[in-house]
C-alpha cells in the first residue's frame, strides 16, 4: 500500500507513523543517538518516568507513546502500526481508532508506574522508565482479536483469528524472554483494547440486527406490491383482448369479403361495441369497489393497505445508547485513569512527606 492509499484508508494510522518518524527526526537533529539515546535525553523528550510521571507531570504517560527507544525499536513499532492500523482504523473510524490507541497506551502507562510503585514499597524494585508506542499496539492488536471472534468484517472479509492469535503470542512472549521489555505496558494496554473492543463489538452486533430487520421489512413489503402488479397486469390483459381480437377480425372480414357483406359486419361491429361498453362498464364497477375498500368509510380507524406498507417501510434504527456505546466506554475508561493516577500520586505524595518529615 502506497503512502497515498494509507493516508486515503487511514489518516489517523498515517498521522501516528509521520509522529514517530517526525520524532525520532528531531531527536536525532538535536544529538541523541540513534541506537542508544541516554537517559537524560529520553526523559527531556518525553519518557514515561515514575518520579516525574506521577508527581506533576502526567502528560508524560501520552508523549511517552510517540518516543521510541532506538530506530529497531522505531522499526518494530512502526511496521506493527502499520500492519494493524490499516485495517482496525476502517473498521472501527479515525476518531475511534485514535482513541483507542492513546488509552492504550496510557492504561499500559499507568499499569507500568503502579507495578514499579508496588515494587518501591515493597522494597523489591526501583524506579525506572519507559517509551514506545507498544501499550497502544497492542490494545489495538487486542481490538483486532476481538473483531475476528465476533466475525466483524473489513470490507467484506472477515479477520483470520488465528492469525492475529499468533502475532499477538509472538510479542508477549517475546516480551517476557527479552530483558528490559515493557511486560505491564504490552498487558495493561492489551486489557485496555479488550474491554473497549467489547464495547465496539455489542454496537457492531446491534446495527446488524437492525439491517438485518430492515431487510425482512423492505421483502415483506416488496412481496404485496409485487403481486399487485401482477393481478393488475392479467386483468387488464383478460379484458383488452377479446375486444382488440374481435375487432381485428372484424376489420379483416370488412376487408376481405365483398360489400354484399357490409350489413353484416355493421352488425358485428356494433355487437362488439356493445361488448365493449359491458365490460368496460364492469371494469368502472369493480373500481368503484376496490376504491370503497380502500377509503374504508365505514370503519375509518382500521389501517388501509397502503398506510400499513408504509408504516413497514420505515427503516429500524438501533437505539442511540447502542450507537455511543464505544464512546461511553471510553468516556468511564478515561475517568478511571484519571482517578487511577490521582491514587498513586497521592501516595507518592505521602511517601514523600514522611521521608521528608523523618530527616528533619
Amino acid at each position: 500500500m502506497t503512502i497515498q492509499q494509507l493516508l486515503k484508508t487511514a489518516p489517523a494510522t498515517t498521522l501516528l507513523l509521520v509522529s514517530f518518524i517526525g520524532l525520532f527526526i528531531m531527536q536525532i537533529l538535536t544529538g541523541v543517538d540513534a541506537n542508544n539515546p541516554s537517559t537524560e535525553a529520553l526523559v527531556k523528550w518525553g519518557a514515561n518516568a515514575l518520579p516525574f510521571t506521577m508527581d506533576n507531570e502526567p502528560w508524560r504517560l501520552v508523549s511517552s507513546a510517540f518516543l521510541h527507544i532506538g530506530l529497531m525499536h522505531l522499526l518494530f513499532n512502526g511496521f506493527a502500526m502499520y500492519f494493524f492500523g490499516q485495517i482496525a482504523e476502517p473498521m472501527f473510524s479515525s476518531a475511534k481508532f485514535l482513541a483507542l490507541f492513546l488509552l492504550a497506551a496510557i492504561g499500559g502507562n499507568l499499569l507500568n508506574n503502579y507495578v514499579t510503585w508496588q515494587g518501591i514499597i515493597d522494597g523489591t524494585g526501583q524506579a525506572g522508565l519507559s517509551a514506545g508506542a507498544s501499550g497502544g499496539i497492542m490494545g489495538i492488536g487486542t481490538a483486532l482479536l476481538v473483531a475476528a471472534l465476533f466475525k466483524i468484517s473489513v470490507n467484506g472479509m472477515v479477520l483470520n483469528l488465528k492469525s492475529l492469535i499468533f502475532i499477538m503470542g509472538i510479542n508477549l512472549v517475546y516480551g517476557f524472554a527479552v530483558p528490559g521489555i515493557d511486560n505491564a505496558g504490552h498487558i495493561g494496554g492489551a486489557i485496555t483494547g479488550l474491554v473497549i473492543a467489547l464495547a465496539f463489538a455489542i454496537a457492531y452486533r446491534q446495527r446488524m440486527a437492525a439491517v438485518i430487520q430492515n431487510t425482512a421489512i423492505n421483502q415483506i413489503d416488496y412481496l404485496p406490491r409485487y403481486q399487485s402488479e401482477q393481478q393488475n397486469e392479467y386483468h387488464t390483459t383478460y379484458i383488452n383482448t377479446p375486444v382488440n381480437s374481435d375487432s381485428k377480425f372484424a376489420s379483416q372480414q370488412h376487408t376481405d369479403h365483398d360489400t354484399a357483406f357490409d350489413n353484416d359486419a355493421q352488425l358485428n361491429n356494433a355487437h362488439l361495441n356493445h361488448a365493449s361498453l359491458h365490460n368496460e362498464s364492469h371494469v368502472d364497477n369493480n373500481s368503484g369497489v376496490n376504491s370503497n375498500v380502500t377509503i374504508n368509510p365505514i370503519n375509518p380507524i382500521r389501517p388501509t393497505l397502503n398506510e400499513t406498507l408504509n408504516e413497514k417501510s420505515t427503516p429500524i434504527k438501533p437505539a442511540l445508547i447502542w450507537q455511543l456505546l464505544p464512546w461511553v466506554v471510553m468516556l468511564f475508561i478515561g475517568i478511571g485513569f484519571i482517578w487511577w493516577w490521582q491514587d498513586i500520586h497521592q501516595q507518592l505524595i505521602e511517601v514523600l512527606n514522611a521521608i521528608e518529615q523523618s530527616t528533619m
